[in-house]
């Protein structure tokens, strides 16, 4: 009989506690092959003898480890698997990178919670220090074209400015439950309300209502495209929420409507979309393909929130831990 070999890995990346599919040739008695992930056995959840599904063991640090099965000599395969970087958090909506590749999250809180610390700063260098104090339910945050980072709340239904020192400035007000935000190239800025407004603010801070969609249980949540659409999650208690795309005139419609509860979504450097899926069971980051049909990109469970720095390094959070990885699998 000849010996069982993994010939590929899916999604080829993952978190501990992920599902990831193996394939290969594993003979008459799959249920007994062993799958090793680095040296950690991964227990097996589903078996056949070309697929054995498992479950991500935990890893002594972020990086690519080879999969294999039983005794297999060599590995030809990997999977890359994230370690926290940071936890302790509490992050309704999607972090963010800044131009230096310093990564930004929030511990947002129950409403109305004065939490010691606001935002938290990680350096490309993984050391974790407070960023900012005093703004309550920090929410979504996002970089403007000249590289200031703003930050919503909301408590308040407002939008904050920071300096380098972290120090926040009010920047628009009377924005409802504002949860996400996006930039545009022009210096616009859009911003999600929870009860159901897209809001258009201009430089100078004034609002302008953009768009109206469903109100949401969770946030909304917001990212735009290279060629100036807005799209947006808003998790309700549907069975299947959608994935909206608005027009530049604030036409709006759905892009996918094939997710649970999607949350935090992000362009990578090519212009592929990712999105975030909390539901138990069916949670991870996913890649939509241009016909709206979502693809398991990072296994994992619990996911809240993503975002990429110019590189194209990922950081993918749950409500309470963030997680990097070099680049988005392909």
């Amino acid at each position: 009989m000849p010996p069982s070999q993994v010939t590929a890995v899916q999604p080829r990346q993952a978190v501990e506690g992920g599902r990831v599919s193996v394939h290969g040739h594993f003979g008459p008695q799959p249920s007994q092959v062993k799958i090793l992930i680095g040296e950690s056995a991964a227990r097996t959840v589903y078996a056949s003898s070309h697929k054995i599904d498992v479950v991500v063991p935990a890893v002594p640090s972020s990086g690519r480890y080879p999969v294999r099965a039983g005794h297999e000599a060599s590995a030809d395969v990997v999977l890359e698997v994230g370690a926290p970087v940071a936890t302790g958090l509490h992050q309704v909506d999607s972090p963010v990178f800044d131009r230096r590749g310093n990564l930004y999250l929030t511990y947002s809180g129950m409403r109305g919670e004065h939490a010691p610390v606001s935002i938290f700063k990680v350096g490309a260098d993984g050391a974790q220090q407070t960023f900012a104090t005093g703004i309550v339910n920090a929410t979504s945050m996002a970089v403007d074209v000249n590289g200031a980072l703003f930050v919503s709340s909301r408590f308040e239904g407002t939008v904050y400015r920071l300096d380098a020192q972290g120090v926040a400035v009010p920047f628009a007000t009377d924005l409802g439950v504002a949860c996400g935000l996006a930039f545009a190239p022009d210096g616009t800025l859009f911003v999600g309300d929870r009860s159901g407004t897209i809001f258009k603010v201009d430089r100078h801070g004034h609002a302008t209502t953009f768009a109206s969609l469903p109100p949401s249980v969770a946030a909304f949540h917001l990212a735009l495209a290279s060629d100036g659409a807005l799209f947006v999650t808003a998790p309700t208690l549907s069975t299947y929420d959608a994935v909206y795309r608005i027009e530049p005139d604030g036409t709006v419609a759905v892009k996918s409507h094939a997710f649970g509860r999607p949350q935090g979504l992000a362009f990578d450097r090519a212009g592929n979309l990712y999105v975030a899926e909390a539901l138990a069971g069916g949670s991870g980051i996913y890649r939509l393909t241009s016909d709206g049909k979502p693809e398991l990109a990072i296994a994992g469970s619990g996911f809240v929130g993503l975002a990429f720095d110019s590189a194209g390094r990922l950081a993918a959070c749950s409500s309470e831990t963030a997680f990097c990885f070099d680049n988005a699998a392909s």
